[in-house]
């Protein structure tokens, strides 16, 4: 395919979710918390947990992939790169994206790598792939974002205000060349703000320890999520809108030109207040943060297959995928489906 006037397309979308499912009900017998409690500050209602012997990170990307891959008309052989965004790989090395080409089978030597750029890594996985796509190195790539969670929380009332929030699953898309001008990833907007870093961190066991697994244990350190929750919305509340807005006015649009908003399910506090700032009605924006927490780097593209499978989206439809997370980074993509 000649490389003149050429574009991503996302050509297929699928996810996939663990079968537990955790209630804030079910939460209540192991920490001293309720279900309006949560509901009240986070708007999450259930979650899933991913169950031993049965989910990997690996394996429930390709679970996604092969639905995203079956929806493009592909299989797996057909993918000549692997993006890989997680913050939760199945080993500290080798990365995910390799363990996922095997799960998928695929034989030929491509390319596989992770993104680790947590709540918006599925966001700057997907401008990567779209760079390789645009200069003409490849015409198949799987971007994906995968998530377990729920083994590495502390589940006890220490640890409520983040163990509450976070759910397993992953999502996938396929991306393929486009040559229909104005149609498809229109643009990609990626930022980070370092000194922030330690406001939203698992910081333990770090490697800048002498034999760090001796160092936690001797000085009883945990290995659990550190949030500084109120510091962590109100930067959201401000990059959410920003980075939206940069990729409407840097091609032409406006707020009200958006057909669907798809946020990184971190709160729906923090997804209604950028609803209200942007003006968009209910229709227009896309939460399922209710029934699955916080997955990080999966939620988008969980999202994004919803609200393909539900019929919220169709050719056509101006949409804008956003995200902000721990690093601080945040990003956002403009898509002409």
């Amino acid at each position: 395919m000649s490389n003149s006037l050429r574009h991503s397309e996302i050509a297929g979308v699928g996810h996939y979710v663990p079968d537990r499912v955790v209630t804030n009900a079910d939460l209540t017998h192991l920490i001293d918390t309720t279900d309006e409690w949560i509901q009240e500050r986070t708007g999450i209602r259930e979650r899933r947990w991913f169950e031993e012997g049965k989910d990997t990170t690996a394996n429930m990307a390709a679970n996604a992939s092969r639905k995203a891959l079956e929806m493009a008309g592909l299989t797996p052989n057909d993918v000549q790169m692997i993006v890989f965004a997680t913050l939760s790989p199945d080993y500290f090395f080798p990365g995910s994206g390799v363990l996922l080409q095997r799960e998928l089978g695929i034989a030929a030597p491509i390319p596989a790598f992770d993104v680790r750029n947590q709540c918006s890594g599925f966001v700057y996985a997907l401008s990567m792939a779209d760079q390789f796509i645009k200069t003409g190195m490849y015409d198949t790539v799987l971007v994906v974002g995968s998530e377990i969670h729920s083994s590495g929380l502390d589940i006890s009332t220490r640890g409520r205000a983040v163990s509450v929030i976070f759910g397993d699953g992953a999502g996938a898309v396929v991306l393929r060349p486009s040559t229909q001008e104005g149609h498809g990833i229109l643009s990609t907007h990626l930022h980070s703000q370092g000194e922030h870093a330690e406001e939203l961190i698992v910081k333990e066991p770090g490697s800048n320890r002498n034999n760090r697994v001796d160092y936690v244990v001797e000085n009883h350190l945990d290995m659990y999520p550190y949030m500084n929750g109120q510091n962590v919305f109100k930067h959201a509340v401000v990059r959410f809108p920003q980075v939206i807005k940069e990729a409407l006015d840097q091609n032409g649009y406006q707020p009200q030109d958006i057909d669907m908003l798809i946020p990184h399910q971190a709160n729906l506090r923090i997804t209604q207040y950028v609803q209200q700032k942007m003006g968009l009605p209910d229709e227009k924006i896309f939460s399922n943060i209710q029934r699955y927490g916080n997955t990080t780097a999966a939620s988008v593209p969980i999202a994004l297959s919803e609200a393909v499978q539900e019929g919220r989206i169709k050719r056509g439809d101006l949409v804008c995928l956003a995200a902000f997370g721990s690093g601080f980074t945040w990003a956002s993509a403009l898509i002409k489906w």
